[in-house]
């Protein structure tokens, strides 16, 4: 795959050599280098914000006895 567009990367290579100049190529890669590290980094700390922790488990209140009206909790738990 590399080597089918070799001549297409010499070209700009080439290009970028003449528009550039041989001082400043450094340069320029260096800070392309820089942009790319940037890049990475942010889209993995983008990626670990998105994940989603697992769901913590729901506690479900017991149920409440409901007592007749005139009742009090000390009348439901009386033996009858």
């Amino acid at each position: 795959m590399f080597f089918g567009h070799l001549p297409e990367l010499m070209i700009v290579l080439v290009l970028a050599l003449v528009i550039f100049g041989p001082k400043r190529l450094p340069e320029f890669g260096a800070s392309l280098g820089k942009g790319i590290r940037e890049f990475r980094h942010a889209t993995s700390e983008l990626q670990e914000s998105l994940t989603v922790a697992p769901p913590q488990p729901i506690e479900v209140p017991q149920p409440t006895r409901v007592l007749a009206r005139g009742t009090t909790a000390e009348d439901a738990n009386k033996p009858e």
